[in-house]
């Protein structure tokens, strides 16, 4: 189910979903989000995020003792000054390796022989712990806080699916 990526690695080689023009990877509303950001980021406002920038940016969310080399590795994942469509072209490369919302959903349905669209939260963990490219204990912790199963255990596979092909939770 989560061993995929040799499929997406596949498809990336043959230039599938490959556009010159970065904006139109994302729908509009998804590029405003991600000026939004682009701006929090972009502390002192020169249209360039800097090893600086990040700094702050992360001092103003607690992360105070940042090393430079941390923040050079960051900096460095661009091919050179990150401007905003450097910025939206770095999140369009790190999503542009994920099946379509259609295919995920289908693997996952493979797991619901019911239909109900979800599945147990121990039944997930176990699968995602013991089985292909397994999560550690840590990866388990965040993708519970991120995706809350209810109170009969149960987790929400579609809004997964949704977020790992959009990078948002679906407006309810």
């Amino acid at each position: 189910m989560f061993c995929a990526p040799k499929k997406a690695k596949r498809r990336q080689q043959q230039g599938e979903g490959g556009s010159s023009n970065v904006f139109s990877m994302f729908e509009q509303s998804q590029i405003q989000e991600y000026k939004e950001a682009f701006t929090i980021i972009d502390q002192n406002r020169d249209g360039i995020i800097s090893k600086d920038d990040l700094r702050d940016v992360l001092a103003t969310m607690g992360q105070l003792n940042v090393k430079s080399d941390e923040l050079e590795a960051m900096v460095k994942e661009a091919s050179g000054p990150i401007n905003f469509t450097v910025f939206l072209t770095m999140f369009g490369e790190k999503l542009k390796g994920a099946d379509p919302e259609d295919v995920i959903v289908s693997a996952f349905k493979v797991l619901d022989p019911e239909g109900t669209g979800s599945i147990k939260k121990e039944f997930l963990q176990e699968l995602l712990t013991t089985q292909c490219d397994r999560f550690t204990s840590e990866e388990m912790t965040n993708l519970w806080a991120a995706f809350p199963p209810d109170v009969a255990g149960n987790v929400d596979y579609k809004n997964i699916c949704y977020v790992i092909t959009h990078g948002e939770d679906k407006e309810e």
